[in-house]
């Protein structure tokens, strides 16, 4: 529920370790409010939020900050600091959360800067470059404290196809080298059927649909149909080395 209007209707899902798990759906069905959920920026009117054995939608002080350490997010338009550099932007959680000495953060900074591409761009401020740039700037922020769980709010939005793949291999990549679990919430299924593990979509406050990608690809839900038509998606794609 949200400001007395219902927007997720008993909504139930599971994320395994190691997982990039999308949600999908157009505009204004609830995407964003479910990953808000997960790190209690909102709590449910009813059920219960877990990660492992912690209850998140019933965490406080202490207990819900320990649980947040486990996660990174990359918000929808990076959301950088204007009057930082790239470098002290993605410094900066080392420098609120934890004791590490200054030529320690410069070095986690460069290795972090170097995952994403971005090591010369470390004296830039946010105003100097591009709007991929940005995002893979919020990415280092994101994963700069080796985060179990890295959350995505339409991590392509407003980014032309060819920044949005790279956004897109990026997010693949720790998968495959690191292990990260991903939650991504995206309108972009060229996205999510080239990254996904799992794919949900939301439609009308419920999961309509919940599978992999080649089964979502082929779903005989009117709703995944129509979405996949929108985008004019056929079952041919780069997206087909998920489906082997």
């Amino acid at each position: 529920m949200l400001a007395g209007n219902q927007i997720l209707d008993d909504v139930s899902f599971e994320i395994g370790k190691g997982e990039t798990f999308c949600i999908v759906g157009p505009s204004g069905v609830g995407k964003s409010v479910t990953l808000k959920h997960m790190v209690r920026l909102l709590t449910p009117d009813d059920g219960l939020v877990l990660v492992g054995d912690s209850v998140v939608s019933n965490a406080l002080g202490e207990e819900l900050e320990k649980i947040r350490e486990r996660f990174g997010l990359l918000f929808q338009g990076g959301a950088l600091l204007a009057w930082l550099s790239v470098g002290e932007n993605v410094a900066l959680p080392l420098r609120e959360k934890t004791n590490m000495q200054e030529d320690e953060i410069e070095k986690k900074v460069m290795e972090t800067l170097g995952m994403v591409g971005l090591e010369e761009a470390v004296d830039k401020y946010p105003a100097e470059i591009s709007g991929g740039m940005r995002k893979r700037a919020g990415l280092a922020r994101a994963i700069i404290r080796d985060p179990e769980i890295v959350l995505y709010d339409e991590p392509t939005s407003g980014l032309d196809p060819v920044t949005s793949r790279t956004i897109d291999s990026l997010i693949e990549r720790m998968r495959k080298e690191i292990g990260v679990t991903s939650v991504v919430v995206t309108h972009d299924l060229h996205s999510a059927l080239s990254i996904g593990t799992k794919i949900a979509m939301l439609h009308g406050g419920k999961i309509v649909e919940l599978c992999t990608p080649a089964d979502f690809v082929n779903s005989s839900s009117p709703e995944v149909q129509g979405f996949l038509d929108s985008q004019f998606i056929t079952k041919v794609g780069s997206w087909e080395r998920n489906m082997k």
